[in-house]
């Protein structure tokens, strides 16, 4: 359509037939055009592959000491716990489930599991607890707290061995503690001889060996608290109190998780310190399932035993830490939507 001009100064508009060739090379033209510049271009599978060849190759060797140190004895460990194997000759004989029901009719490994039990129990409440109270209270700056986060981490980079032999010394009868107790007249308390005193001390040297690594973790949650929110509070008058429970313990609450599951897991398989403290004693009431492990396999002999109860150990474990963490994360979510 063209629009011309009349003589008379209006305008008129006048028909001018049009060419089907050459709309239909424009259209071919922009279709073309689309195709060529629609959607990014796709990238072959040898350019995807070229580009994920130096995070292969970097994580390889994490890749390969993980299957080397845990996939593959796990594995020769679900196959020997179906063996009677005593750890030294080459011959053995697939006995079935055998092991399996001995480890749960075993009186031995009802006790040590549920003293181990009470150890990852009261063990992680204990740590978490005092773990959190000192961090709290040693959060600020200053030389004094500087020096006293070293003091309370040092034990627990110290050997578990090196801590049960010290605590051997001094709580056993004629000990440090001991010798301190009888010079103001309460007497010697039997620490390491009876069964109820000496699970006591297990214990507790356990949490005074571990409560170190949850109050560093605390420490670094804390310090990621913004102060803008401990400012408001302290205009609108909330006490420090009030402060830790609005405030902190809301906002630590995943470094809260992480240390509930690393605390519970690692005290699962406490062994170092029953060894070196109790070794198991007194008549065995101090054995933790770890120790059972040991002790069957190595000084009785029966290592196809002793495998069927560290693959029980391995389920229960991931088991509690898999429940701990969902309970958590739920927990978290809740604090989170209030």
């Amino acid at each position: 359509m063209t629009i011309t001009r009349s003589s008379g100064g209006g305008t008129a508009a006048a028909a001018r037939p049009r060419d089907p060739a050459a709309e239909e090379e424009s259209r071919s033209s922009a279709a073309r055009a689309g195709t060529t510049t629609r959607g990014p271009r796709r990238v072959s599978t040898a350019r995807r592959l070229q580009r994920a060849l130096p995070g292969f190759l970097m994580s390889a060797p994490a890749v390969a000491v993980f299957i080397a140190m845990f996939v593959i004895p796990m594995i020769l460990a679900c196959v020997l716990s179906f063996t009677n194997w005593n750890g030294y000759s080459l011959r053995f004989t697939f006995i079935g489930w055998e092991n399996y029901i001995h480890a749960f009719r075993n009186p031995r490994s009802a006790q040590a599991a549920l003293f181990t039990g009470v150890i990852a129990v009261a063990g992680t409440i204990l740590c978490n607890g005092v773990g959190l109270a000192i961090a709290a209270l040693i959060s600020g700056s200053g030389r004094a707290n500087a020096l006293l986060r070293t003091v309370f981490f040092y034990p627990y980079v110290i050997s578990g061995l090196i801590i049960g032999f010290l605590w051997s010394a001094m709580l056993a009868p004629q000990g440090a503690v001991n010798g301190v107790l009888g010079a103001i007249g309460l007497g010697p308390l039997p620490f390491l001889t009876d069964p109820t005193f000496a699970k006591a001390s297990v214990i507790l040297t356990i949490v005074w060996s571990h409560f170190g690594f949850n109050m560093i973790l605390f420490l670094a949650g804390i310090k990621s608290v913004p102060a803008e929110y401990y400012e408001a509070a302290t205009v609108d008058g909330a006490s420090r109190g009030e402060q830790f429970r609005s405030i902190t313990f809301p906002l630590i609450a995943p470094v809260f998780t992480v240390n509930l599951v690393l605390t519970l897991v690692g005290l699962l398989k406490a062994y170092d310190v029953v060894l070196a403290l109790t070794d198991g004693g007194p008549a065995g009431s101090t054995q933790t399932i770890v120790y059972q492990i040991l002790k069957d396999s190595f000084a009785r002999s029966a290592l196809g035993l002793g495998a069927a109860q560290s693959v029980i150990l391995l389920i229960v474990t991931a088991a509690v830490g898999l429940a701990v963490t969902l309970i958590r994360r739920r927990a978290e979510q809740k604090v989170v939507d209030d």
